[in-house]
């Protein structure tokens, strides 16, 4: 038996502005707010448990400090590595430096929150 990953549980100031950002980027859907000001986007016709992990926007007041020791990877699915590129930059992402050479076949961007993301260069079919 083994696990899967259901759930990434990302700490934010603004929930309702990454649950936003990442539905558009994702094509995701909110399943679900709880008490505490958390948001749970997913796939909308499958939801928690699917084949594809949710995203728990989860309110924090601590500022990040540092480098993230986890970030998302994301490939398009409908359009080349460049128009996906600039899509994801008019919904808010913005490009970051980590010390890339500039001959990596991904772009490092950052959400609107400074959370770091890579797109990759290959396109996947959608599921």
């Amino acid at each position: 038996m083994a696990c899967r990953i259901s759930e990434l549980v990302i700490d934010c100031a603004d929930p309702d502005r990454l649950a936003a950002f990442w539905s558009q980027v994702l094509g995701y859907a909110e399943l679900g707010r709880e008490d505490d000001g958390s948001i749970e986007i997913g796939p909308p016709d499958i939801g928690f448990g699917g084949s594809l992990p949710t995203l728990v926007l989860s309110p924090s007041s601590h500022p990040r400090t540092g480098k993230l020791r986890l970030h998302i990877d994301v490939n398009a699915t409908d359009r080349d590595q460049e128009a996906e590129l600039e899509r994801l930059l008019a919904l808010g992402a913005r490009p970051v430096d980590v010390g890339q050479s500039g001959t990596e076949d991904w772009h490092v961007l950052s959400d609107p929150e400074g959370n770091e993301f890579c797109l990759l260069r290959t396109r996947l079919q959608p599921l």
